[in-house]
């Protein structure tokens, strides 16, 4: 595997090293101790979620805060999501900044997104089935959330607005001026 630096530090891109033959493909999703090499980040994953969403479904930007802030690594299983993270890091020198990576079960690339960052991803297949791994468990008392269209953010989400479909809990996420603070 290799990581990917992007812009915003501590958040990689993950390459996996696929070996393809006349039967297929192997690959190592995940190895702790390369991960830890490739990336310096010392993380510990608890639980895995899994979530199957048809074409222009958005879902986010959510993240936990306090002592159940979760770092987690998201890959495509079927189909294929624009997967972004926003760095929510109170005084980080990239705080409301964004990066924007396409994943798919095409490229298996997967996206480390560590604690300190509002997650979401917009599905541009047909379907797509989404996997992700975190360091930490959910809980409802500590979700928090920005809207997906913050203007400050200003993510260009490569579909119109009339095509998303998106939950109403998400609907009505602040900005993130007023967002719920991570730590």
């Amino acid at each position: 595997m290799a990581a990917i630096p992007t812009k915003l530090e501590g958040c990689f891109i993950i390459e996996p090293n696929v070996i393809p033959d006349e039967r297929g493909y192997f690959m190592e999703s995940y190895n702790e101790k390369r991960f830890e090499a490739e990336t310096g980040a010392k993380v510990h994953f608890v639980q895995d979620n899994q979530s199957f969403s048809t074409r222009g479904v958005l879902r986010g930007l959510h993240y936990q805060t306090g002592e159940h802030a979760q770092a987690k690594l998201v890959r495509v299983l079927q189909g294929e999501v624009l997967d972004v993270a926003v760095d929510v890091r109170p005084g980080s020198p990239t705080y409301g900044q964004h990066v924007a990576v396409l994943l798919s079960a095409e490229n298996n690339r997967q996206l480390f997104v560590p604690r300190g960052f509002a997650h979401g991803f917009l599905v541009v297949s047909e379907t797509a089935t989404f996997f992700y791994k975190c360091d930490n468990f959910y809980n409802k008392e500590s979700e928090g959330g920005i809207m997906y269209n913050d203007a400050i953010i200003d993510i260009d989400w490569g579909m119109e607005a009339s095509e998303l479909i998106i939950s109403q809990k998400d609907t009505i996420l602040p900005n993130l001026e007023n967002a719920r603070p991570i730590w």
